[in-house]
């Protein structure tokens, strides 16, 4: 008799995607050729801000190998860019077109599409594109915006493009009977993802099918040819987008962005295949920025540590555009203010504001990486005031678990309310200060040793995930073995492996017997794709239920095919039996079901992060001598790959903290656009880094009982660090409000304040 296999769910199974990524077998966009295949370069612009008086491309167009120039006056009617997220109706003034026609509004703006028989001639023909345009004043920052006096959009009248105030309880009345306030200024700087691979696409269009194929969509290909349809005139039936294998996402890649229309375009003008593969240059230029949001923050407390309510001015710096999710950037940064404390009175003003740079975007852990640092600062500064245990204030502010679920109010105007669903914060919180030795290590706290300040600190979080609905369908083929094709986009974070298991404990079959194809809009009549952490807890339901269905399925044609009830029918390892008759799944070839899950209620991951730092007042050189990032997941289908999304975040995190930096001068130009520059963290800058996965409470939001598990090593890591290294530098009296901490910043705040700088603030 054949004994149940193990389940799945649970267990650190072997990442199945791994084998042809270490041996070279993966397929990316630019590992594609086509037949007659076209190569696409675009010319940007290399003003901020400007009007366009011309543009001649008849030198370029007589170039050897030059097929086409397209810019706006070849497309016509120029499509506008619409909103994925956060779709306020005040945005809609300041949407990004696919190209420039009239004027520019940041530098890496396209202006013309160049196609050639190789990139190396279209490079050449690009130089010989003649552009006329007469420089506006240009807006490098959120105070220029702000004074109106140069305008992005004229008729908009105004480079503030939305402002919103969200309040939960009576803030004023809170702050009104305070005993203590305190008001403080915080700014995060400007970056972006930098994934391994960078954007590109290869558009294929059949005239005579009237059919659009286009290779190397990714995230959200579904909306994405929702969006591009009505572009080109097409139905969306008549647009095929094809998922390959992609080399990191983490929020920038998949996006709608001009190339998505450009590159189709091209293709259908000149009736052959296009391919465009986007340089370095060109994404750190032109792809989503994120994370530059500047906080005004405000609390009140009791003299004993009980706070009473909470003010924030959040101030986003949108870049030139709003694309389509990069109002989710400062409402996610005002709605996460709070944090996992008891603040029952809120009040939250969100400005967002156009400059002369790039658009922003989503970066993991987006609005909340930054609402994570200004809130923990502003603690520690409070506890710091009220001569208290900053960790004690913690504890004595957390929101407990026979609180939950917690109602947080209507902190974001395009969602309705929330409330923090199943947790216990305080166990995560107690079990990362023991982790970094807090009760041993404290009394470090500002000591110099061996010419270095040491610092400790440790902050809990919490943060939302998985909500909307996905699709999926799963069907039997001939060996046997079952393929589930995904509405899901896999960016490397492993799905094939996950839900895999997911759907292979539903159909009590054997791992390898399972096939995840994900993504591609051939695969289903409608899929939501990968964002917000929700690939597991949405996807991965939604498998469950296709599979399940399939099960369903499956046994009504063995019911048929015995004679005998369904209730005698059982199903195990591939093998369908009842009493003495047996069948396996390959008698079942064709058989398919399809599957779906959808919530609109949002289940909560938490945490929290501990560190220790040195910190050299000489160089401004902090180093990591230990970290730790905990969270509960609620259930870890991959425990392995759970925790390596942890160790990646984590690492990208303190890349971000400590080197990841956009840099723009006065004139709105950017100035670091190779890696050369541009710094990202290898492999031995951060090497004391720990991440302890745990599954405490499940969510009730889903079958599997996840909870997100992509962003937690993102979510608290400027905060901690920020934390710790200002702790480290209290003896010298060096107030830390400013992210990066580079440093050149770090040296300057410790030479400022030796040389009797700024002080702190108080009221």
């Amino acid at each position: 008799m054949n004994m149940p296999a193990a389940p799945l769910i649970g267990q650190p199974v072997d990442r199945a995607e791994d084998r042809r990524f270490l041996t070279g077998a993966g397929t990316f966009v630019d590992d594609l050729k086509r037949d007659g295949m076209l190569h696409a370069v675009v010319l940007r612009s290399s003003v901020a801000h400007g009007r366009i008086n011309g543009v001649d491309a008849s030198a370029a167009r007589a170039r050897p190998g030059v097929r086409a120039v397209i810019t706006a006056a070849e497309i016509g009617t120029i499509p506008l860019i619409p909103l994925r997220l956060a779709n306020l109706p005040e945005f809609a003034p300041y949407l990004q077109p696919v190209i420039a026609k009239d004027k520019v509004r940041y530098v890496g703006e396209p202006i013309a599409v160049v196609v050639a028989e190789t990139q190396a001639l279209a490079e050449d023909a690009l130089e010989a594109i003649e552009v006329d345009i007469a420089p506006l004043p240009p807006l490098p920052d959120r105070h220029a915006a702000a004074s109106d006096k140069s305008l992005l959009f004229e008729t908009s009248g105004s480079n503030r493009a939305v402002r919103y105030s969200v309040t939960s309880g009576d803030a004023d009345a809170a702050f009104a009977e305070a005993e203590y306030t305190r008001r403080e200024s915080f700014r995060c700087h400007r970056l972006t993802a930098v994934p391994l691979e960078t954007r590109g696409l290869i558009a294929e269009w059949d005239a005579a099918k009237q059919k659009l194929v286009i290779f190397g969509a990714t995230k959200v290909l579904f909306f994405n040819r929702r969006v591009l349809a009505p572009m080109l005139g097409l139905s969306e039936q008549a647009i095929d987008m094809i998922e390959l294998d992609v080399g990191g996402g983490f929020g920038v890649r998949g996006e709608f962005y001009p190339e998505d229309f450009l590159i189709p375009f091209a293709a259908r003008h000149v009736g052959r295949p296009v391919k465009w593969i986007e340089d370095r240059r060109e994404h750190l230029m032109s792809t989503n920025h994120s994370r530059e949001v500047d906080c005004d923050l405000e609390i009140a407390c009791t003299r004993d540590g009980s706070i009473l309510g909470l003010r924030g001015h959040i101030y986003g710096d949108m870049g030139a555009y709003i694309r389509t999710n990069g109002g989710v950037v400062p409402a996610k940064a005002g709605q996460f203010l709070p944090g996992p404390y008891r603040i029952r009175d809120v009040a939250i003003t969100v400005e967002a504001l156009m400059t002369s740079k790039t658009p922003v975007g989503t970066l993991r852990a987006p609005g909340r990486f930054e609402a994570n640092f200004f809130r923990e600062r502003l603690l520690d500064i409070v506890a710091r005031d009220l001569g208290l245990d900053p960790m004690e204030f913690r504890r004595r502010n957390m929101i407990s678990e026979a609180e939950l679920p917690f109602a947080t109010g209507k902190l974001v105007p395009y969602e309705g309310e929330t409330d923090f669903d199943t947790g216990d914060y305080h166990a995560t919180f107690e079990r990362v200060l023991s982790e970094i030795g807090w009760a041993e290590k404290k009394s470090l706290q500002g000591r110099l040793i061996d010419g270095r300040y040491h610092g400790l600190a440790a902050v809990p979080f919490v943060e939302s995930s998985g909500s909307g609905k996905e699709n999926v369908r799963a069907t039997v083929e001939d060996d046997g073995s079952v393929t589930v094709y995904v509405g899901s986009s896999v960016l490397g974070q492993g799905l094939e492996t996950t839900l895999a298991q997911v759907a292979a404990d539903t159909l009590k079959l054997p791992f390898e017997r399972v096939r995840i194809l994900h993504g591609s809009t051939t695969y289903l009549r409608e899929g939501f794709g990968t964002f917000a952490s929700r690939s597991m807890v949405v996807g991965g339901s939604a498998v469950m239920d296709g599979c399940g269905n399939l099960v369903a399925a499956i046994r009504a044609a063995a019911t048929e095919r015995f004679g005998l009830p369904n209730e005698e029918i059982t199903i195990a390892d591939g093998i369908v039996s009842a009493g003495t008759k047996r069948a396996t799944f390959a008698e079942f070839a064709g058989l398919e079901a399809e599957g779906s899950f959808a919530t609109t209620i949002r289940t909560y991951s938490y945490g929290a992060h501990a560190c220790h730092v040195a910190v050299d007042p000489r160089t401004g050189h902090v180093d990591i001598l230990d970290y730790v990032a905990i969270e509960d997941v609620g259930r870890a289908i991959n425990p392995h790959i759970v925790h390596g999304q942890a160790i990646g975040a984590l690492v990208q995190g303190l890349g971000g903290v400590f080197l990841d930096q956009i840099i723009y001068d006065d004139d709105a130009q950017i100035l670091n656009t190779s890696l050369a520059d541009y710094f990202l963290p290898l492999a031995c800058d951060f090497p004391n880094v720990r991440a302890i996965t745990m599954e405490l409470r499940r969510s009730k939001t889903n079958p599997l009982g996840a909870k997100g598990a992509g962003e937690g090593g993102m979510v608290a890591v400027a905060a901690t660090a920020a934390n710790a290294v200002a702790a480290a530098l209290a003896p010298l009296g060096v107030e830390l409000c400013e992210l990066p901490l580079s440093p050149a910043h770090m040296w300057k705040l410790v030479n400022r304040r030796s040389a009797g700088g700024a002080s702190s603030r108080k009221e």
